[in-house]
């Protein structure tokens, strides 16, 4: 590329981050790095790491507390879950779980904390008050994602090893079914309206949509790219617009992000990212998306409405998990 041409370029791209920039609301990124034992903090606004803290050893899954004062980390090592000060970064308390816990997800309520155990073949259910465990229910081999239905009442885990999708009562903390889906299942998340579950399968290389009403399935969604190896797209992390118009899934080594159109449930574009892009989170406006991505050590931000790329940041090592709250 010559001089001239690679200058336009650094403009455009520079242009494309201002612009996204100015159009979206500040909010904060929280991406948890598995070789570091660290989270590093993204301001939105100005799209670069503004601290990094230490936490606890290989954190991996974190969410928000209902009110957004509080991140809640697996410290999937340490057999614990951590809760931080969102705005300190301060330490405030632990929590129990299971051994090697991975994904983890909030009652509506925001009482109730269920935790995937990858080592028990066990969902343990927290109150994040009291600290105490409420019950633990019995899932398939290597449970890992975590769905919950907009309305609090389904709970559904994804065991990587049994390849099945799991419909637990969130008041009896009992399994009503068991779906089988394709093979490593990692991410289920429910529609915003409750009518789809999205399960992606790693192994599998797929997508499968399910009606959480039947449990039968609605779709099955394939990848194909061209010039990679159909065995190095690795569906993992998925998230859904508010408006429930596209989806966004995480291909793994592919190092794409695939955008699907639920109308159809057709690939629309795939989006090179980073290296083995892992997990994703949304900004609460959809304007922005963020990705982690594993090797290469970075998070890739996305122009939601352009379906651009455009920024990098640099973070630890292993980026694994990611949260976005109000700055």
């Amino acid at each position: 590329m010559s001089t001239t041409k690679s200058l336009y370029a650094s403009l455009a791209s520079l242009a494309a981050v201002t612009a996204a920039s100015s159009h979206a609301s500040a909010y904060t990124a929280y991406v948890t790095n598995e070789k570091d034992n660290t989270v590093s903090v993204i301001d939105s606004e100005k799209q670069e790491v503004i601290k990094t803290f230490k936490v606890g050893q290989r954190p991996r899954g974190v969410i928000m507390s209902k009110d957004h004062n509080w991140l809640i980390i697996c410290a999937s090592d340490d057999n614990i879950i951590q809760v931080y000060d969102a705005k300190t970064y301060e330490f405030v308390k632990t929590l129990p779980s299971g051994p090697d816990p991975e994904l983890l997800i909030l009652h509506p309520d925001g009482k109730r904390l269920y935790v995937a155990n990858e080592d028990d073949n066990l969902v343990t259910v927290v109150d994040i008050e009291k600290g105490t465990v409420i019950s633990d229910i019995p899932v398939g081999v290597e449970p890992e994602g975590m769905g919950m239905s907009p309305d609090g009442k389904v709970l559904v885990n994804t065991s990587e090893t049994t390849n099945m999708a799991h419909f637990i009562d969130t008041e009896t903390h009992k399994t009503f079914d068991n779906v089988l889906v394709d093979s490593r299942p990692r991410v289920a998340i429910f529609n915003h309206d409750g009518t789809q579950l999205w399960v992606s399968s790693e192994i599998g290389g797929t997508v499968t949509v399910l009606n959480p009403a039947d449990r039968k399935q609605i779709a099955k969604i394939s990848f194909e790219i061209p010039g990679i190896a159909k065995e190095a797209i690795q569906p993992v992390g998925i998230r859904l617009t508010q408006d429930g118009k596209k989806a966004f899934v995480a291909l793994g080594p592919a190092n794409r992000v695939a955008v699907i159109d639920v109308a159809t449930f057709k690939v629309e574009k795939y989006i090179l990212v980073g290296q083995r892009v892992w997990q994703m989170y949304l900004t609460p406006d959809d304007k922005m998306l963020y990705t982690t991505n594993g090797t290469s050590n970075d998070v890739t931000v996305v122009d939601v409405e352009n379906l651009k790329a455009i920024k990098s940041i640099k973070v630890g090592r292993y980026p694994w998990g990611v949260v976005i709250g109000n700055n």
